[in-house]
């Protein structure tokens, strides 16, 4: 079944930023689909969004301009939204939420039954 879910650039770049690093093959998979497909930027909307990158001390700074800030719908499957449900939780349970994750945190694990 699919779900959609509203997500602006900065929501889906903290996604993309919390999926495990390890897991199954068959979750790798999703995982790089959605990624490829769902969360990540790609070349039309990186001009549309205005996304600017910097090197930073910490790594490298993504930017954008007033359209990124724009929610656009996304069809998830129920496995990719559990990925990211799952993904959630487990920084909130290691007490390791912060203030970026909070709207992703409603949308995938507050509004979701």
């Amino acid at each position: 079944m699919e779900t959609e879910i509203k997500l602006n650039v900065g929501e889906r770049l903290v996604a993309m930023g919390i999926l495990p690093q390890q897991e199954s093959y068959a979750t790798l998979r999703v995982m790089r689909e959605l990624k490829e497909k769902k969360l990540g930027i790609n070349a039309e909307e990186f001009k549309e969004f205005e996304v600017k990158e910097t090197e930073t001390p910490e790594g490298v700074r993504a930017t954008w301009g007033k359209k990124g800030f724009e929610e656009r719908p996304i069809k998830f499957m129920d496995r990719e939204i559990e990925i990211i449900k799952d993904a959630l939780l487990k920084l909130d349970k290691e007490k390791k939420l912060e203030n970026k994750h909070y709207s992703l945190y409603d949308k995938f694990v507050g509004e979701i039954k």
